[in-house]
């Protein structure tokens, strides 16, 4: 199952209509194309995807939200109940009896509906939430589905102008209140969304490991640790660190590494291999404030293999949050990078809506104010600076 689109409407957060493309929404040529993967193909031509997805802007923009509703999206359509999924916390502030509309387009394979062809098809999930006795509630919710033939084109390929209902929530009279129809879907065409999420450990920097750690991973953040394993037995499980030319350390909790590795070490591993699973799997990998703990050039080794195909052979998808002006150099297109603003309001806006030219360089855009509401206001640097003289003056 591949993401290809998501809107929401409704959210008490956000300004208003949240809208975020996972395809490419610039022209795709022969040089762009080695750094994608294609999303599907419609007999004639193929449609492509960005295989990483950027959101950045300043302090309590709104980055993390948006990386919470992306994240609660993919579990609903993995058919979580919603009121179980972390992300929801962002639909705290509905009110009584207020709802939410979500539109997610996805492609997957929908063999029943269409039994002739290969399976594959576009989709549209429109799920509507409410909140009722402090509970979230999904009230109404449809599915339609149409196959992917030629007459498929960049103008209408969410257009379900008249497309039937292939699925709906009246039917489904067992269904708990709190879970998607998708649970039929999914149960049926064997489908679901392969997600790392790592939004929990934007603040907390523990090592999660459950198997041992790949010699050449270790060695990348750290080439003075010869190995670290992990064995399990009936009762206990031991960790196992060695330094080069010294004895092994027995550990029993993943806690104590930090005694002994830096930050960077524990976040590289924690991400890397996350990043090792979707290169497996064709599955999406979330990170809040990609940056914590790491220098610029291990950021962008990450972002450049997401963006190798041979590293990527199944199109994963690297999804994530920074402030780094500069890792938006990273990018040769501009359909990468979702400016987030709150003013009055959440809003993320797709840099190739801004900038129609791919040649100006990003960073210098961003910091120059150029984009609007992406540095500190003035009037707030003004106000803080006078307030430290201020202080100063007082004192004496």
């Amino acid at each position: 199952m591949k993401l290809l689109k998501i809107e929401v409407r409704g959210l008490p957060l956000f300004k208003e209509k949240c809208e975020i493309d996972f395809m490419s929404l610039q022209r795709v040529n022969a040089e762009n194309a080695d750094k994608m993967s294609i999303a599907f193909n419609n007999g004639m031509k193929d449609f492509y995807q960005n295989n990483v997805l950027s959101f950045i802007g300043i302090n309590a923009s709104g980055k993390t939200t948006i990386l919470k509703l992306i994240t609660f999206v993919c579990r609903m359509l993995n058919n979580e109940p919603i009121n179980n999924i972390e992300s929801s916390e962002m639909l705290d502030d509905l009110a009584e009896n207020q709802y939410v509309t979500f539109k997610t387009y996805f492609s997957a394979k929908n063999k029943e509906t269409f039994p002739f062809t290969d399976g594959l098809a576009i989709n549209l999930l429109e799920t509507t939430i409410i909140k009722t006795k402090e509970k979230l509630v999904i009230a109404k919710e449809t599915l339609k589905s149409k196959s992917i033939t030629k007459t498929i084109n960049k103008k209408n390929v969410f257009d379900f102008t008249g497309v039937e209902i292939n699925s709906s929530r009246q039917f489904n009279e067992y269904l708990l209140d709190d879970v998607s129809i998708m649970v039929a879907f999914n149960k049926r065409n064997n489908e679901q969304v392969i997600l790392s999420d790592m939004l929990k450990f934007t603040n907390i920097n523990q090592l999660s490991l459950s198997e041992d750690c790949p010699l050449e991973l270790i060695a990348f953040f750290d080439p003075s640790v010869e190995y670290l394993k992990v064995n399990k037995n009936s009762k206990d499980t031991d960790i196992c660190l060695k330094f080069k030319n010294k004895p092994e350390i027995v550990l029993n909790q993943l806690s104590e590494l930090n005694r002994y590795l830096s930050s960077g070490t524990i976040k590289g591993i924690n991400t890397f291999l996350n990043a090792i699973k979707t290169f497996e799997t064709g599955g999406y990998l979330i990170i809040d404030e990609l940056e914590n703990h790491f220098n610029q050039e291990i950021v962008s080794t990450l972002i450049r293999f997401y963006m190798d195909k041979k590293v990527n052979p199944k199109g994963a998808m690297l999804i994530f949050s920074t402030h780094y002006s500069e890792l938006l150099d990273e990018f040769e297109r501009n359909d990468n990078i979702y400016i987030v603003r709150n003013r009055n309001g959440i809003s993320a806006e797709n840099l190739s809506n801004i900038l129609n030219r791919n040649d100006i360089k990003k960073s210098e855009a961003y910091q120059s104010g150029f984009l609007e509401g992406t540095v500190p206001m003035y009037d707030a640097y003004i106000e803080l600076k006078e307030s430290l003289i201020g202080s100063h003056k007082e004192e004496q």
